[in-house]
């Protein structure tokens, strides 16, 4: 939320993408794919021009030359404080003629210095209508005035008067304004919209606006506008900036959308009062970039807000639309004030922040506490099944593996929390044709450490007179590793557990994980799909490091268990169902299905927001293609800093989808019980995501094709 509540990194990081703008773009490719335009993005930016008090022509010129450096930074939408063309804190000086006509002969020289400027400039100025003055702020684009919004609450209270100057527009709509002899549209009714670029929607409000219970950009929202801007003076008291960032914060998530805030800053009278210049930028609740306070020289804060995924989120949740129509549908009552907008093209890079693990926080503290929620939605929910079933014993089998590590701890909690003695707990190792030393070794060392009831199934035997009852060329004594031969394996293993759990009166606990579901690497039916309860389902692969990580180090076990624990941490991801090679290579997962972390970026993007495979491959090209650039998540190793060109996050994208949608399906049709953990989604069918089993991949795959290049 406000910076102060921010890990120090972060803080640095957002100042550098702010500071270093102009530095993000890179070569400009032909190919449409590098514009952000063509994603949905919009770039927007926070400006606060260094003023002097009441000095509206050194005022008009710092504005338009905070304009001419958003244009040169490729800005779509500057947003100016409260009143900039005369400064806020000038009192009865608001109410003199010779300002009121500076102010006016000032929007003038705006709005014709901007024809030759692409960013819409939204700019505060004091307006006369009808007897009245009005705290405006004016929406100007192209050589054109659009419109211009009044403010609606005018505070009165402590430092505040403005009531003594201003009149309040609250109930103006539908009317115009004469502003230097043209009349333009004025009111809190209207949404400003460009013809080139569909989501881009702006509604305005200014200062107080936002501080009332009832904000107008709440309107401004159920009536389409996408990005919501608030001009604003507000001046700076000890833990305002923290304020200032929970209603942003708050705003942008509640009403789905991106918030653009811009406070008044140096030059402003400090007869009573100081500022900071604060700008900030916020999109669903995420904050995306904020600007140096305090700062003599004037603040530009830019970041690129995804419209697209704006609207894509209003029509996956419903109650958006039955929020507008609840208040009377404004969609429909609001006016809608067309420009044209041609933004810049080509490939101006993308500033704002990705993650590169979007299930894992970068901050430590959020990563701390994201841990201990997540583990603690699976203790509670095998707790509750537990209860439910009543059942005299838990069955699991332990490869040494990241998967059934994680839930053999989660199950070890479970019973501590209930009372059962962790004997309770049957762990059972079933080595394999491909079982390692250390995997096994590792398996009866957590077995043993945690306390469990162990046993060892060797599976060679059975799986081998299988095989020749299939007549399968290994039991021949050819080396022969299908599919087939690595399914006997993991067949019989799921076998002897609920064999196991029927003989002891007790249930199978699962161990596959969200990433799994998601590509479908898992065998069907008598395999590892199935078990009595998929205390993992609702945990991705790169999560699921983390908890095991955080398990190790957070005292949440004792150390003996946390050693073993960062042991098997470092293993290689294998099933371990085909023997290693000639060269000592064992079987990777990765190397099969691509690498679980950007794996899991895609499940993010596709399951969350529903986004085309070209805007997730965008996306993954910003986020992984330089191993220096951007956080990652705290304690994450060196030697696993990994890059991706486009060419590599395409080929293993394709493969994705190929797997998610058309292939996987039917087995998360089918998937055992168990809790969602992460916002970022669940795929069981009977909650997240609901798919038929016989999808064609063919609408994505041809998206894919059109508009990613290959290399």
């Amino acid at each position: 939320m406000g910076s102060r509540l921010r890990g120090k990194d972060e803080d640095v990081a957002l100042r550098k993408r702010k500071k270093a703008y102009t530095q993000v773009m890179t070569a400009n490719p032909s190919h449409p794919f590098h514009a952000l335009h063509a994603h949905g993005f919009v770039r927007v930016a926070a400006s606060t021009p260094h003023v002097r008090t009441a000095d509206v022509a050194f005022n008009t010129q710092a504005v338009l030359a905070e304009a001419q450096r958003a244009y040169d930074a490729g800005v779509d939408l500057a947003v100016f404080p409260e009143l900039c063309l005369s400064s806020y804190a000038i009192d009865d000086l608001h109410l003199q003629a010779a300002m009121i006509e500076a102010v006016e002969a000032a929007v003038a020289q705006v709005v014709e210095a901007s024809a030759v400027l692409s960013p819409v400039l939204l700019v505060g100025a004091a307006l006369a209508s009808e007897g009245r003055l009005y705290n405006c702020a004016l929406v100007i684009a192209k050589g054109r005035l659009l419109g211009v919004v009044p403010k609606s609450y005018l505070p009165n209270y402590r430092e505040f008067y403005e009531k003594r100057w201003f009149a309040s527009g609250k109930a103006i709509r539908g009317a115009t304004i004469r502003v230097n002899g043209e009349e333009v549209p004025f009111g809190t009714d209207l949404v400003f919209a460009s013809n080139q670029l569909p989501h881009f929607k702006v509604f305005v409000e200014i200062c107080e606006d936002f501080w009332a219970a009832t904000p107008p950009s709440s309107l401004g929202a159920l009536a389409g506008a996408t990005v919501l801007c608030n001009l604003s003076a507000s001046n700076i008291l000890i833990g305002k900036s923290d304020e200032r960032h929970m209603l942003c914060r708050s705003q942008s998530a509640r009403a789905t959308a991106a918030y653009v805030y811009s406070a008044a800053g140096h030059g402003e009278s400090t007869t009573d009062l100081a500022w900071d210049g604060q700008g900030i930028i916020y999109e669903l609740g995420d904050l995306l970039a904020e600007s140096e306070r305090f700062s003599r020289d004037p603040e530009l804060c830019v970041a690129d807000v995804d419209c697209e995924r704006i609207v894509l989120e209003r029509l996956r949740v419903p109650t958006f639309a039955d929020a507008a129509e609840v208040m009377g549908s404004p969609q429909r009552t609001f006016r809608t004030v067309a420009f044209d907008h041609a933004p810049q093209d080509g490939d101006l890079g993308l500033i704002r922040p990705v993650s590169r693990f979007p299930f894992v926080p970068t901050r430590a503290d959020k990563l701390d506490a994201d841990c201990y929620e997540a583990f603690n939605i699976q203790v509670d929910g095998l707790m509750r099944r537990l209860e439910s079933t009543g059942s005299k014993s838990l069955v699991i089998g332990i490869s040494g593996g990241l998967d059934s590590t994680h839930a053999l701890i989660v199950a070890a909690r479970a019973c501590d929390r209930l009372g059962l003695p962790r004997s309770f707990i049957r762990g059972y190792t079933m080595p394999g044709f491909a079982t390692s030393d250390g995997t096994k070794a590792n398996a009866w060392k957590l077995m043993n450490a945690v306390g469990i009831t162990a046993g060892e199934i060797d599976i060679r035997p059975t799986a081998t007179t299988m095989l020749q009852d299939i007549g399968h060329a290994f039991a021949d004594g050819q080396p022969v590793y299908d599919v087939t031969f690595e399914n006997v394996q993991a067949g019989l293993r799921t076998d002897y557990l609920f064999r196991l759990a029927n003989q002891n009166d007790g249930f199978v606990l699962g161990t596959g994980d969200l990433s799994e579901l998601a590509l479908g690497w898992c065998t069907y039916g008598v395999g590892d799909q199935m078990s009595h309860y998929a205390v993992n389902a609702g945990v991705p692969k790169t999560l699921i490091q983390y908890l095991i990580r955080w398990c190790a180090t957070s005292g949440e076990f004792d150390a003996g268990i946390g050693e073993i624990l960062l042991a098997i941490l470092g293993t290689e991801i294998s099933p371990e169902l085909v023997p290693a090679g000639a060269d000592g290579a064992i079987q990777s997962t990765e190397a099969k299905i691509g690498p679980y972390e950007l794996n899991d970026f895609f499940l993010h993007h596709v399951m969350r927001f529903g986004q085309k495979p070209s805007k997730v491959a965008f996306l993954a090209l910003h986020a992984w293609r330089d191993a220096q650039a951007g956080l990652w998540p705290a304690g994450f190793p060196d030697d696993r800093k990994h890059a991706y060109d486009l060419a590599t996050i395409r080929d293993w994208l394709e493969k994705f989808l190929r797997r998610f949608f058309a292939f996987s399906q039917f087995k998360r049709s089918a998937i055992p019980n168990g809790p969602k953990v992460s916002a970022g989604g669940a795929l069981s069918p009977r909650g997240d995501w609901r798919a038929p089993s016989d999808a064609s991949a063919a609408v994505w795959l041809a998206e894919l094709d059109a508009n990613v290049p290959k290399g």
